[in-house]
């Protein structure tokens, strides 16, 4: 606030002592420094300095809003009482809070520096209101308000620090199933600048207007298990949440992605590694802030984990006349990866999966890992699974794959993952090796014969096999390898098998990942865009296409499509893979909370399928989805396994259409589906 008079006059008579032009009056009852300018200064245009900023409080500069009305304005001697100190800056909340809950009282000091206050500290801060988007500016990240501090005052010691705001049930709970409620014409409209701020209704105006605030979960337990430093809970031991699973998670349906979920962070304090349905006894407090596309819980001290007794599930072993099929993604394996990880993989096929007939492996990268030196080859990745199958008690396994060109699936660059087929060599069950220039078992490089066709370029198709109805052409042989849908990903590989005579089909695919590609739940576009999903419903209908290629040349021919995925049950893509080749999709067959595979971010979900062709679906079948890795903390692999057991011997059949729960799970139950 800028005075024009004579120092010393009446006007600018505190202190009383005379001052000279420009000076500033440090009052401590006054609001705003004062700036004396004689008024014959004033008088002949000399500049008179400008105003100094109004003091603000903290929910002035947060606003009800996602973006501060307050942005890029200076402010001066803003209150608030220190609750949290980072490297680069503190949070503050003001300890005498309106009735509103629509503005947030609390908010980050960003310093540069790691600051001198201490929580506890009352200090004033001056400074200038920012928006801080990580990522820059095109980033689909809500931003982060701040002030960028340019002075802070202690004014005091050992205050007390304001409440926290309890989340959940006997607090503030979050909307239950809405982020975004606003209809704003389409996808990726921008939530921070259009649509109505509603902290009841949207949950992702909600925890906006607890940025930077203190908050506390109580009787906290684990939706998913601790991953890089994260810990998604349930509050009040999960009352009033969604959908529980079986063991205890919470299940993401296509109505609801669970808002209630709350991601505690270790930015400021380590937390203890935790399965889920483990618990948190009492409360955990910390400041809520926002990072990573995410609003999370950053607690100030190490929560005590409570264990909730979480077992790896086993399913039972396949009879004489059932053919057992499984899928499991390997995580990325390569040989040089720890050998208690190739043991861990084993214990799942071997106790886990009860070592099942076939598996469609996904995941599996070639001989040198990570290293770009144009190896392509996996013959000794695969060999050292296969000799810790054995160790583990496991029968035989034989492999087949079509090796990609390098660099030429998308992935790590150097890694070439392969999608493949592990089968038991003595129960019956033969790989039809049909291949195109060396395309299956050695060369283990997988190199063509001078003149031959490139396996890893040369498609795959259904033909006519005489009276026996469909064979293919190549075996293993990939899908489409030119199709646009498969550029830089992984392409899905079929092969021709048998089963005590009788032919089957198999396609093993892993369709393009979920990545950074898609916006964020809690993101600044709402509803977000799932480019990921274009890609994945492309793949759908080549994978599609295929199937029903060799259904049209014998309409009774038997099918299986296996894998990651990489879409729920409820998806598009998988609809339209299931719709548009006649296929049953088995998670989708399950009871509600037995469907998943993995867990994200405290969602669980169904990612891993397993599809059957009406021949196959008439059988008498039983589906199984074993936990043995999306739940721990410690574990060989992101996703859990899953088998069916189909009956062979012609007996029982029926609609196959039914579902219900199949009891097919031993050590701690499991998820299990048997219809006929």
């Amino acid at each position: 606030m800028t005075y024009v008079g004579e120092p010393g006059s009446a006007r600018c008579a505190r202190p009383a002592r005379a001052l000279s032009a420009g000076a500033v009056l440090a009052v401590p009852v006054l609001v705003w420094p004062l700036v004396c300018v004689p008024a014959a200064q004033a008088a002949h245009g000399a500049p008179v300095p400008a105003a100094a900023p109004a003091e603000r409080r903290v929910r002035d500069i947060q606003g009800a809003g996602h973006l501060s009305p307050l942005k890029g304005a200076a402010v001066a001697r803003v209150p608030g009482v220190v609750t949290a100190l980072t490297g680069n800056g503190f949070w503050m909340q003001d300890p005498a809070p309106d009735r509103s809950d629509a503005t947030s009282e609390g908010i980050f000091v960003f310093t540069r520096t790691r600051p001198s206050v201490a929580p506890g500290d009352a200090v004033r801060v001056d400074g200038r209101v920012s928006e801080f988007r990580a990522g820059g500016t095109r980033s689909a990240a809500l931003s982060r308000t701040e002030i960028d501090a340019t002075r802070t005052v202690l004014e005091a010691r050992g205050v007390p620090l304001p409440p926290p705001v309890t989340l959940g049930p006997g607090g503030r709970r979050a909307p239950g199933a809405v982020i975004d409620g606003d209809d704003r014409g389409g996808p990726g409209r921008d939530a921070e600048t259009g649509g109505r701020f509603d902290p009841v209704r949207d949950a992702l105006d909600f925890y906006e207007s607890l940025e930077g605030m203190r908050v506390r979960v109580t009787d906290a337990v684990a939706a998913g298990p601790s991953r890089d430093g994260e810990i998604p809970v349930l509050p009040a031991g999960g009352a009033g949440a969604g959908v529980r699973t079986a063991r205890g998670g919470v299940l993401e349906r296509a109505s609801d992605a669970n808002p209630e979920r709350v991601l505690l962070d270790d930015a400021l304090a380590p937390l203890p590694a935790m399965n889920v349905g483990d618990r948190l006894p009492g409360a955990a407090d910390g400041v809520l802030d926002y990072g990573f596309g995410a609003f999370r819980l950053l607690p100030t001290a190490t929560p005590r984990r409570q264990d909730g007794g979480l077992a790896r599930e086993s399913t039972r072993p396949a009879g004489a006349g059932e053919l057992a099929v499984a899928t499991a993604d390997l995580g990325g394996l390569s040989p040089d990866a720890p050998s208690e990880r190739f043991a861990a993989l084993a214990a799942d096929l071997v106790e886990g999966l009860r070592s099942p007939d076939l598996v469609a492996i996904t995941g599996l990268r070639d001989n040198s890992g990570a290293d770009d030196d144009g190896t392509v080859a996996a013959d000794q990745t695969v060999a050292e699974v296969i000799t810790a199958i054995s160790a583990a008690g496991g029968p035989g396994y034989d492999w087949r794959s079509v090796p990609p060109r390098d660099n030429a699936d998308g992935g790590e660059p150097g890694a070439n993952d392969h999608v493949g087929f592990l089968f038991r060599t003595d129960r019956g069950l033969g790989f039809v090796d049909r291949p195109a220039g060396g395309a299956v078992g050695p060369p283990a490089d997988g190199s063509a014969a001078p003149g031959s066709p490139d396996p890893a370029t040369t498609p795959v198709r259904a033909v006519r096999d005489g009276s026996r109805g469909v064979r293919l052409s190549l075996s293993p042989g990939r899908i489409a390898p030119g199709d646009a849908a498969w550029s830089r990903t992984g392409k899905p590989v079929a092969g021709e098998l048998t089963w005590q005579g009788t032919r089957i089909f198999v396609v093993a695919a892993k369709w393009y990942p979920r990545t950074g590609d898609d916006q964020p739940l809690f993101g600044r576009y709402q509803p977000p865009l799932r480019p990921t999903e274009w890609r994945r419903e492309a793949q759908a209908r080549v994978v599609a296409g295929f199937v029903r290629s060799v259904r049209a040349l014998d309409r009774d021919a038997n099918v299986i499509v296996a894998g990651d995925l990489n879409e729920q049950e409820f998806g598009g893509p998988v609809r339209t893979l299931a719709e548009g080749a006649g296929l049953r999709d088995l998670p989708a067959s399950l009871p509600e909370k037995e469907r998943y595979t993995a867990v994200s971010g405290g969602n669980a979900r169904a990612l891993d399928h397993v599809l059957l062709s009406p021949a196959l679906a008439r059988r008498e079948h039983e589906f199984d989805i074993v936990h043995r890795n999306a739940e721990f903390a410690d574990r060989a692999g992101d996703h859990d396994p899953a088998v069916v057991r189909i009956d062979m011997t012609g007996g029982r059949r029926g609609a196959g259409t039914g579902g219900g729960a199949g009891g097919g799970a031993e050590s701690g139950g499991g998820s299990g589906e048997r219809a006929g």
